[in-house]
């Protein structure tokens, strides 16, 4: 999932959000797995605009799986 994130927008990301990217990734993978999933909320306390970003876009109905194991 967020391998999938990472490699379809990092291209793009400025110096800040790849700073911000860096940082969210720093985070224990269960914490994000659950965060992402929504198992967990997030704590106020880990929010950042790179994680509200990848929140969103985990959230689709396949997120992170290649396009021709998705169920349309």
């Amino acid at each position: 999932m967020i391998g999938a994130f990472v490699q379809r927008l990092v291209a793009d990301f400025s110096e800040a959000e790849l700073t911000d990217l860096e940082a969210t990734l720093e985070y224990p993978d269960v914490d994000l797995s659950d965060w992402l999933t929504g198992r967990r909320p997030v704590p106020a306390n880990c929010r950042s605009p790179m994680l509200d970003r990848m929140l969103v876009e985990c959230a689709g109905f396949g997120a992170g799986l290649p396009a021709e194991l998705r169920r349309p």
